[in-house]
């Protein structure tokens, strides 16, 4: 089954989890230097993201490694205090702008296409200290974060991701394994997300109004989550998984990809609903000015989404408890499927079906807008012959082939995490997800492909998918 000729093939990291180089050359503080260096306790191995993959020095290798595996494209991401040390625009460190555009040109003469995240979850900590995400000028600062960026490096960069998953920046404040490890409730998601929402907007219009007339580039945003599939036939399981795919996707790409814009219609009358009932003055989910509706809808120049894995759904009961506070409007029981195989990390359970069933919910929600898997990946334990990765990679692309093919899927691009092993977040260096395995014991983090990286050199040399 070959791909179609100008179909995209990248390889993905980020900054945290690969530069090091915490505190080199005028780099500031971030919340993940803040929260590895203040509790250890909290990360597997007590290990941080000091040295990481040392890419701050090492870039030429990984860029050696895309050019040999044969990737068209690698997704990085920008960490935001080396550019701006206070995350503000009266402290430029001219020295990560340089890093940035070395990197980039190195890139473009082995003929290998950048995509830049602006934000993949490393707030500058001075920001934090501010009320980082829930503060709504948080707004103004990353558009003028995302101006430095356009400014001296736009030029060269084509494909802009304003913000990677705000599903997963929400977790940081809500309880979960991400930086800044807060604990708060259900309001302060809603509020979160419209600041994401708010700010991803801005930057867009800012590239579009500013600098796309000349740099011709596009840009989205990386959506995410496990993909909602009915428990059972039933139809209350069918409208289960459907509803929290409006309440998890919906979330954010309705107020991007709709004719209309704004939430739901579900979300903001079950949410309106439910905080009258709790007794509240105002709605925990946010309104929208029409001016913001106007920012946000059609923001976009393709959509972006991270893929791994699925989960079940059916109806909840009043007695079901929720991992995530902010799902319980939605009213839906999501379960991982013990009987399917799983990766190092639980939450992977290998379904590709759940692929193709995510691409084709997309393209009837949102029309034919072209598609572009930005990270799609398999953690282990660091095997070089990682035999389970080549066959989630294989199974998968074999469902995105039949989704192109017979669904009429617009997908135009397919993101492996991660190019390299890497620190993962509280998880550490245990979990690995690379196709290149790094030896973290190593001073000059050897790297050293996998058997997944072979079984792509050979689907990137034909554009066809090799058996396995």
């Amino acid at each position: 089954m070959a791909f179609p000729k100008d179909f995209i093939f990248s390889a993905a990291t980020a900054s945290y989890q690969i530069e090091g180089g915490w505190n080199a050359d005028g780099k500031g503080e971030n919340i993940w230097d803040r929260l590895t260096h203040n509790h250890p306790e909290l990360i597997d191995g007590r290990s941080n993201g000091d040295i990481a993959c040392d890419s701050y020095h090492k870039y030429k290798e990984d860029v050696a490694l895309l050019k040999d595996i044969g990737f068209d494209m690698y997704r990085f991401s920008i960490n935001w205090a080396r550019i701006l040390p206070t995350g503000d625009i009266t402290s430029i460190n001219e020295v990560g702008i340089q890093y940035y555009k070395k990197l980039i040109d190195e890139l473009l003469n082995n003929n290998i296409q950048p995509m830049v995240s602006i934000y993949h979850w490393d707030l500058p900590q001075k920001l934090q200290d501010m009320g980082g995400w829930l503060n709504p000028l948080i707004v103004d600062y990353f558009e003028d974060y995302a101006d430095v960026l356009f400014k001296h490096l736009g030029d060269k960069v084509k494909w802009w991701i304003t913000l990677n998953e705000p599903l997963s920046v929400i977790l940081g404040y809500t309880g979960y394994n991400f930086a800044p490890q807060l604990n708060l409730d259900s309001p302060a998601a809603f509020i979160i997300a419209h600041n994401l929402l708010k700010a991803h907007g801005r930057v867009f219009r800012l590239y579009e109004e500013k600098y796309k007339p000349r740099q011709q580039g596009k840009m989205s945003i990386s959506l995410n989550w496990l993909h909602c599939v009915p428990k059972t036939d039933s139809n209350e399981d069918k409208e289960a998984a459907n509803r929290a795919m409006l309440f998890i996707y919906g979330w954010f790409a309705h107020p991007i990809y709709t004719k209309t814009g704004d939430y739901p219609e579900i979300m903001r009358q079950t949410i309106d609903a439910n905080s009258k009932k709790e007794g509240r003055n105002r709605s925990r989910l946010p309104t929208f000015t029409s001016d913001e509706i106007k920012a946000i809808k059609g923001s976009f120049d393709f959509f972006a989404v991270n893929h791994y894995s699925s989960m079940f759904c059916s109806p909840a009961s009043d007695t079901d408890s929720y991992p995530l506070n902010f799902f319980k409007d939605s009213k839906v029981k999501q379960e991982i499927d013990p009987r399917l195989p799983a990766a190092a990390s639980e939450w992977i359970r290998v379904y590709p079906a759940g692929f193709r069933k995510l691409l084709i919910w997309i393209k009837n929600q949102y029309g034919d807008v072209p598609i572009f898997v930005t990270e799609h990946g398999f953690s282990d334990l660091g095997d070089l012959n990682d035999t389970g990765r080549e066959s989630y990679h294989h199974s998968y692309l074999k469902e995105l082939l039949r989704a192109i093919n017979e669904d009429k899927c617009n997908v135009i691009g397919y993101t492996v995490w991660s190019l390299i092993d890497n620190f993962e977040w509280l998880e550490g260096y245990k979990k690995r997800f690379g196709i290149v395995h790094v030896d973290f014991n190593d001073p000059e983090r050897k790297r050293t492909q996998k058997r997944s990286a072979t079984f792509f050199k050979k689907l990137l040399k034909t554009r066809v998918l090799p058996e396995i």
